[in-house]
């Protein structure tokens, strides 16, 4: 079976039709929630996407978003979505060397 690639609309129908709902979701869009590619992923990391994302996932599920670099706003909008958050840095390769990115992983309150 082949996989789609999904955009950001059909990303935010999938979360906002959640029934049942998740126990984990891993968002790896764009380069993070700044939406550098695609104006069009920002609305995915607003306050009201991650809401969206939070109805998505059971009460103690798990968002994970990856990040090719920090955003400070970012866990902050997290935790006013309804999210206990983390944030973790993590090298690109598994030696420990590489680049380094950030992981946010967040627990459904």
């Amino acid at each position: 079976m082949g996989q789609r690639s999904l955009g950001p609309g059909d990303v935010a129908l999938l979360l906002a039709d959640a029934n049942p709902p998740y126990d984990v979701i891993l968002m790896d869009t764009d380069n993070g929630p700044d939406g550098l590619n695609r104006d069009a992923n920002d609305s995915l990391y607003s306050v009201n996407g991650l809401a969206t994302m939070r109805k998505a996932v059971k009460h103690g599920g798990v968002l994970a978003v990856w990040s090719a670099g920090p955003d400070q706003p970012f866990a902050g909008r997290m935790r006013r979505a309804g999210f206990a958050v983390e944030e973790v840095q993590v090298r690109a390769s598994p030696s420990g060397k590489g680049a380094r990115h950030i992981i946010w992983v967040g627990v459904a309150r």
